[in-house]
C-alpha cells in the first residue's frame, strides 16, 4: 500500500482482500474508513508477512500465515492472528 487507501460503505458491508504474497504498507498511509465502515468488518488474508511502516495506520482484522511486524510509530485499529509471529515496535494496537 503506498497511499492513502478508502474503504466506503455502511457498518453492514463487509470487504475480504486476500493475497498470496506480503502485504507491505508505506510509512504515514492510511486505510480510511467512510459511510459507516467498520474496521472489524475487513478482513485482510495474508499467506505472506505484514509488515505496516512507521507511522502508518492500518484497520482491520489481519489473518497472516507468518509474521507481521509493526514498525515503530505504526497503529492498528483491530486485531492480529498471525501463526507464527508479531513484532511490535512500539506500536499502538
Amino acid at each position: 500500500i503506498n497511499s492513502d487507501i478508502t474503504f466506503k460503505g455502511s457498518a453492514d458491508n463487509i470487504f475480504i482482500l486476500q493475497t498470496t504474497g506480503t502485504l507491505m504498507q508505506a510509512a504515514s498511509t492510511n486505510v480510511i474508513l467512510s459511510g459507516g465502515a467498520l474496521a472489524n468488518n475487513i478482513f485482510w488474508q495474508v499467506a505472506g508477512t505484514v509488515w505496516v511502516g512507521d507511522s502508518a495506520v492500518m484497520q482491520g482484522i489481519l489473518l497472516v500465515k507468518t509474521n507481521v511486524v509493526f514498525v515503530t510509530s505504526s497503529s492498528l485499529t483491530g486485531r492480529v492472528l498471525a501463526q507464527t509471529e508479531s513484532a511490535l515496535q512500539k506500536a499502538t494496537i
